[in-house]
């Protein structure tokens, strides 16, 4: 293999926010030019916990054009819909047989999930075993590196030990990824509560900013984030700064400013100057992503286009990788 390969993707669960935005989508954006890239929405993820399948499809179609809007180009990069390409499913039933329930235990998002899926019935045990699909997704297309946020992080080091075992005990044939997290708002947290991640699935009304709120909106939730009762405006890793710490990310992230230059520019500023500033960032940052969103979801045919080629491409890859698996771990090839 010559070329250099990315996979990476979201649920379309909720709506996309600025921290999808830092977290991920803008570091896939500057990766285009460096991997053969593939993005897909991973819309069988998203059914671990129950959906609504209106809403689902819904969300899978804005996911997919947000990519885009995000800066995604379908000329450079595969964008596709994860259950459009079945090998996804084949690759992670096989992987989920050679991961152990104790690492899969030890999976921080499984836990939390978890806890808040008993508030409205029975966890699903595809909730515990979708670390093994994560792996499935990645290693189908060989990828050499894995863009996410630092809260994936886990998954992919344990795509890593699965691809690492079944190397062992097969020789070559998965190539073993490396994380790439952004070198700025890889973490981006909850403006209601900064000691939490920023999360889309989240449904408290000042808790995130998503990528199609509009200016009004975008300002009301940031003029109300969570700060502390200090003044100095500086990062930190102080817990009790977490707030001030988490709009200066924001900002870095969407000005592209060295830390030491924004803590310059607000020295001797107070927390409201801060939040202005952040407001007026984001929503700068967010108008072209708006507009050329709008532009794409009225352009009939477009997406399904773009998704079928994406799935086409993907599909080609995907089948070579799923076809050696299965012969090495024994399976009788189709009779033509």
């Amino acid at each position: 293999m010559t070329e250099k390969r990315v996979l990476s993707g979201i649920q379309p669960s909720g709506n996309l926010t600025i921290g999808n935005y830092l977290g991920a989508l803008k570091n896939w954006d500057r990766v285009q030019d460096e991997f053969k890239c593939y993005f897909c929405v991973v819309d069988m993820h998203a059914i671990t916990v129950p959906q609504d399948a209106a809403t689902l499809r819904a969300a899978t179609r804005r996911n997919a054009a947000l990519y885009i809007a995000c800066g995604i180009d379908p000329a450079k990069s595969s964008v596709f819909v994860q259950s459009h390409v079945p090998a996804h499913a084949e690759l992670g039933w096989i992987l989920t047989c050679f991961t152990s329930i104790g690492q899969l235990n030890r999976m921080t998002q499984f836990k939390d999930k978890s806890a808040k899926s008993e508030e409205i019935g029975a966890v699903g045990a595809g909730l515990f075993v979708y670390p093994s699909l994560m792996a499935a997704d990645i290693l189908l297309y060989q990828a050499h590196a894995v863009p996410v946020g630092d809260d994936q992080r886990q998954h992919v080091e344990l795509t890593r030990d699965i691809a690492g075992r079944f190397n062992h005990l097969y020789g070559d044939t998965f190539i073993v990824p490396e994380v790439m997290i952004p070198p700025s708002g890889a973490r981006v947290m909850g403006l209601d509560d900064p000691l939490k991640k920023m999360s889309k699935s989240e449904t408290a009304p000042h808790h995130a900013v998503a990528l199609l709120d509009p200016p009004d909106k975008v300002k009301k939730t940031l003029m109300r984030a969570v700060t502390d009762s200090g003044s100095d405006i500086t990062f930190s890793d102080d817990p009790v700064r977490a707030g001030v710490n988490n709009l200066l990310t924001i900002y870095e992230g969407f000005t592209g400013e060295s830390r030491a230059a924004i803590e310059a520019a607000f020295a001797g500023h107070g927390y409201g100057d801060l939040k202005k500033a952040v407001v007026e960032a984001v929503n700068e940052g967010l108008r072209p992503i708006q507009e050329r969103y709008a532009q794409l979801t009225g352009e009939a045919g477009y997406l399904d286009s773009v998704l079928a080629r994406g799935a086409a491409q993907a599909a080609q890859v995907a089948s070579q990788t799923l076809t050696i698996v299965k012969e090495k771990v024994g399976f009788l090839p189709p009779v033509c």
